[in-house]
């Protein structure tokens, strides 16, 4: 398995979810296909292997599956960002819009240690608005974001705009 490997088979395109308008890219392809899953794990790790980080911070929930291995072989702590009501003790919380809606996610306090550089990963950015909401929110708590690696970007959605000051790094686009 190598660079020749194609991601686009293993990702999942169903029409008409969650709304009629949207097209969902699934990354549960993936994850059902260990050789996808290792090309993912592979890559990512080759792809921020050149960056400095103190721990790899997921977001809730496909983010964990694709984070977790980055984080162990690393050797760094995994930072869970969840969704409002998850996490028990002191957590700070940050409000965001979706595509669709609002959400609210959080963070342990504890878990963010003041000035280590943190690696976000998640399966896919699409308008941006979780991941904005990630970096700040590591931010808040006292750490260095520099850089995202998602698995699917959807630029066409102008994810960039919001992103100005963090790297964005993505396996696959769509453009549509």
């Amino acid at each position: 398995m190598g660079a020749d490997f194609d991601l686009d088979t293993a990702i999942r395109k169903i029409k008409g979810f969650p709304r009629p308008e949207i097209l969902f890219y699934d990354v549960t392809g993936i994850l059902i296909n260990p050789t996808a899953f290792r090309f993912c794990i592979d890559s990512i790790a080759r792809l921020t292997s050149g960056i400095e980080v103190d721990a790899v911070a997921a977001i809730e929930a496909r983010g964990f599956v694709f984070a977790a291995p980055i984080a162990e072989r690393r050797g760094v702590p995994l930072i869970l960002v969840r969704k409002k009501g998850k996490l028990p003790g002191k957590t700070l919380s940050r409000r965001f819009q979706l595509e669709y809606g609002e959400d609210e996610i959080q963070v342990h306090v504890e878990d963010v240690k003041p000035g280590s550089r943190i690696l976000v990963i998640d399966d896919l950015i699409a308008t941006g608005g979780t991941l904005r909401a990630a970096v700040d929110l590591l931010r808040e708590a006292g750490g260095v974001v520099t850089d995202l690696c998602c698995i699917i970007g959807l630029p066409f959605l102008s994810y960039e705009e919001l992103f100005r000051d963090v790297r964005v790094q993505t396996l696959i686009t769509y453009n549509h």
